[in-house]
């Protein structure tokens, strides 16, 4: 089993990253709907969901969503939030959705860059263009690989619910490598997440052999400029 299947669909993993910021990722998109000009009634599809907070969000602005993702629980709790114009699925982004359909797509919270093959990271940019229509819009939030090279925490702990989960993170041919120990009680388990070092050149490369065109870069969720030192954050736009 793919380390990512394993992981993603585990409980533990919604404990430890059970207080992502909710506010921030509102106050991001509602940004990039003033900034980049998102009309309400737009098909969006958003591409590695998780639980569909951002998706929930964007229907809530008006927005026909699909939500898709390949962590079966995740999806299942997405699905609370369904109606007319929201729905959710599991689905490998590596494999077209639903061909040309799209307005925009949006890869957010750094959900690329998990395969063992780099082959992969082409396939699903493929993947994503034919599912946009002409002119369609594709978002992508990915952490800042040269601030994350250089910052890197090789080492923390947290509680989280009573539950202690030691995280080891090492750099292993440019991939971040995270090793998760968790001691639950009388229960311990030992998960694995890896994610691709992708900077803006390695983006800029798939994004050209795709087909698509790079059109803006920013920052942070503010939209600010990027600087590869500082920001927080790589957000590409990107059109097909």
């Amino acid at each position: 089993m793919k380390w990512f299947k394993d992981w993603f669909n585990s409980d533990y993993y919604h404990i430890l990253y059970k207080n992502r910021n909710d506010k921030e990722a509102k106050a991001f998109i509602d940004n990039l709907i003033e900034n980049l000009n998102l009309t309400r009634n737009s098909k969006l599809i958003d591409i590695g969901c998780g639980k569909g907070r951002h998706a929930t969000y964007f229907n809530k602005k008006g927005m026909n969503v699909v939500g898709i993702d390949l962590a079966t629980n995740s999806i299942k709790e997405a699905k609370k939030n369904t109606n007319t114009t929201l729905q959710f699925k599991v689905h490998d982004m590596r494999e077209v959705f639903k061909e040309n359909h799209f307005d925009i797509a949006t890869n957010l919270f750094t959900s690329f860059g998990y395969f063992e093959n780099q082959n992969d990271n082409i396939k699903t940019l493929n993947a994503i263009a034919n599912n946009l229509k002409k002119e369609g819009v594709l978002i992508i939030d990915f952490m800042n690989a040269y601030k994350v090279m250089h910052n890197l925490v090789n080492q923390e702990k947290k509680i989280i619910n009573n539950i202690t989960f030691k995280i080891k993170r090492r750099i292993e041919k440019k991939t971040v490598i995270k090793e998760i120990l968790i001691k639950d009680q009388n229960i311990k388990k030992e998960f694995k997440e890896k994610v691709d070092l992708l900077t803006l050149d390695d983006f800029s490369k798939l994004i050209h052999k795709a087909g698509l065109e790079l059109i803006n870069i920013f920052g942070n969720y503010k939209l600010e400029k990027f600087d590869k030192k500082r920001s927080e954050r790589l957000i590409l736009i990107v059109k097909k």
